[in-house]
């Protein structure tokens, strides 16, 4: 290998470690912000009145999945290829807020159909304009993406997460009409896509030319033509996560619709990390790619242990201290969601893991596998939550459905992996093996001491057994 070649894969890691540091640093500060707000929320409405804000959120979601079409992985390729890049940028631009106003529509319509309720559709029109706005900020915090600029889009989303804690403290001492609240939210927003626009973009962009930017219907459904895997697989999975909500809203109480969604909220805390991290390795996955295909084997495998260990970490930290902090950030008439919650946890142990090896999928072009091993864990998951609710109708139907559905997933992953060479079946079974074998040895010793102090022996343990099993690995991805 070249020196020229070394020193510009050093520059990418760097490059990469530095847009992962703030992704991780920016998801922790939105987090402890926004998770004001929601337990302002929680504790200043009734849970029928939380209930309708988030089935009305829950549809809007839902439909967010669809509208952004999937395309910023694509994106992200494109930008990092093309010879035209303002060009590229300025007709996916405008091709985000075509769509933007279309899915907004669809999400007004959807939500009239499912649920005869005028507050809920009162407040799906109004959440609902989210969307347009979303599309318009989704295209450039993925050109931040590519330009490994993430920078930027992290320090406007702290800055937004800042103003959305203040509408909270401000809830919490004077009661504000649901409506207005969310009227509320949307100025902010509004607020943000306007600090996105002027300085959060890695290239300069005007509204006015994209706006003039021509288009066709010929050329948009080319692109979406070549691309509809992608289309699938951003749509697929975001239902994935938000399914759950709908079918607990019409199978369910709507007391089990505010405990899914506070452990569901908490998840997201968790895993919106792997997800930050995953997105910086991207651009580094091709790169290593187009170069050397060991490189991407190795890079891959360090990454894969450090996603599992992350899972693992989390998955243990809420079975350990979820009795405390549940009852203690929302109330003690939560205090049945710490059961969902533990539940819903146990996605963790997987869902780091299926993040990188889709990556991989899309770094090697083989994204309509992706798309596919997403149909199956859709279906999976839908399947087993109609089934498991005709004859138990309990919320734990929805949080196991979830987590088999995402173990079918990450089994596909690993035949595909195997059959291109990128892992083998030894890396596979090793996987599985050590997660059970540490997942029976965290319970079978959590009742012998306080759960704090068993806590931190088991990651004592577990480091120094990564440390001395997995040094090699962990360390070639710093390089």
């Amino acid at each position: 290998m070249s020196a020229n070649t070394i020193s510009s894969h050093s520059s990418s890691s760097k490059k990469m470690l530095s847009n992962s540091v703030w992704g991780v640093i920016s998801n922790i500060v939105q987090n402890v912000l926004l998770s004001v707000f929601f337990v302002m929320m929680v504790r200043s409405y009734s849970k029928l009145d939380f209930a309708d804000y988030i089935i009305a959120n829950t549809v809007y979601s839902f439909i967010l999945g669809f509208s952004s079409l999937g395309l910023g992985y694509w994106f992200i390729r494109e930008v990092l290829t093309s010879t035209d890049k303002k060009r590229l940028v300025q007709q996916f631009f405008k091709m985000q807020l075509i769509i933007g106003v279309v899915f907004y529509l669809l999400n007004t319509l959807i939500c009239c159909l499912l649920y005869a309720d005028p507050i809920i559709q009162k407040l799906s029109a109004i959440i609902g304009i989210n969307i347009i706005f979303d599309n318009i900020i989704y295209v450039i915090k993925y050109l931040n993406i590519a330009e490994q600029q993430q920078k930027k889009s992290s320090i406007l989303l702290m800055v937004e997460a800042l103003l959305k804690c203040g509408i909270g403290v401000i809830l919490f001492f004077t009661p504000i009409n649901l409506i207005l609240l969310v009227l509320l939210l949307i100025g902010l927003r509004f607020f943000t896509l306007n600090l996105f626009i002027k300085y959060g973009s890695a290239e300069a962009l005007s509204l006015k030319e994209i706006i003039k930017t021509p288009i066709s219907f010929q050329h948009f459904k080319t692109i979406i033509g070549a691309n509809w895997s992608f289309v699938i697989i951003g749509s697929l999975s975001i239902v994935n996560w938000r399914i759950g909500n709908i079918i607990v809203s019409k199978f369910l109480s709507l007391a089990d619709v505010s405990n899914y969604e506070v452990s569901f909220k908490l998840l997201s805390l968790a895993y919106i990390l792997p997800v930050i991290v995953s997105s910086a390795i991207l651009p580094v996955l091709i790169n290593k790619h187009k170069t050397h295909w060991l490189d991407l084997q190795q890079f891959y495998k360090a990454a894969f242990i450090l996603f599992a260990l992350f899972g693992l970490l989390s998955f243990t930290f809420v079975q350990s201290f979820s009795n405390f902090f549940v009852p203690l950030l929302f109330g003690e008439h939560y205090t049945d969601t710490v059961q969902y919650c533990n539940e819903m946890f146990l996605v963790m142990l997987v869902f780091p893991t299926v993040l990188i090896q889709a990556n991989v999928l899309i770094t090697i072009k083989l994204e309509k596998i992706d798309m596919i091993c997403n149909l199956v864990g859709l279906l999976t998951n839908v399947v087993l939550c109609i089934v498991g609710l005709y004859f138990y109708k309990n919320l734990s139907v929805i949080n196991y459905a979830i987590f088999i559905s995402f173990i079918v997933f990450h089994i596909i992953q690993d035949i595909v992996l195997v059959k291109n060479k990128i892992t083998n079946f030894k890396h596979v079974l090793l996987f599985y093996i050590i997660s059970i074998a540490l997942i029976l040895v965290f319970f079978t010793t959590a009742t012998y001491c306080n759960p704090l102090l068993h806590f931190i022996l088991y990651w004592m343990i577990v480091a120094m057994l990564v440390w001395f099993f997995c040094r090699k690995e962990i360390l070639h991805f710093f390089k």
